[in-house]
């Protein structure tokens, strides 16, 4: 039997730490090298007490985030809010933004970029 070509399992997936990021791993859930999606990248990400993402922003990428577990406070562009499992925010393209984990466990969520972030830093924009 051949392998589902539109199928991923995470446990499959390696995890990396991000650049601009603290205690934080990234699985590429989706993305082109996994199904070939060429306007959207899906990412897991767990980040541990005391990691998440520093002050940065994505040209020409929107970015949006739901969390799955623990808890996080979001900023973009100095708007600041604390979010519980179930909440989403969003960051805008060329958005200056931030990610911080706020609880005593590991935060899990699901990150999407449109159009695709590949962990380039080309793609990253730093204060």
């Amino acid at each position: 039997m051949t392998k589902p070509s539109y199928l991923v399992r995470a446990a499959n997936v390696p995890s990396y730490q991000p650049a601009n990021h603290e205690h934080t791993f990234n699985q590429r859930l989706i993305c082109p090298e996994t199904v070939g999606a060429k306007q959207m990248e899906v990412l897991l990400g767990t980040l541990h007490k005391g990691g998440g993402a520093l002050p940065h922003a994505h040209p020409g990428i929107e970015q949006a985030c739901y969390l799955l577990e623990g808890q996080a406070r979001a900023s973009v562009e100095g708007e600041a809010f604390d979010m519980l499992p179930g909440d989403m925010c969003f960051f805008p393209a060329d958005r200056m933004h931030t990610f911080t984990v706020t609880s005593d466990t590991p935060v899990k969520l699901l990150v999407i970029y449109s159009p695709p972030y590949g962990e380039n830093p080309d793609k990253v924009i730093r204060p």
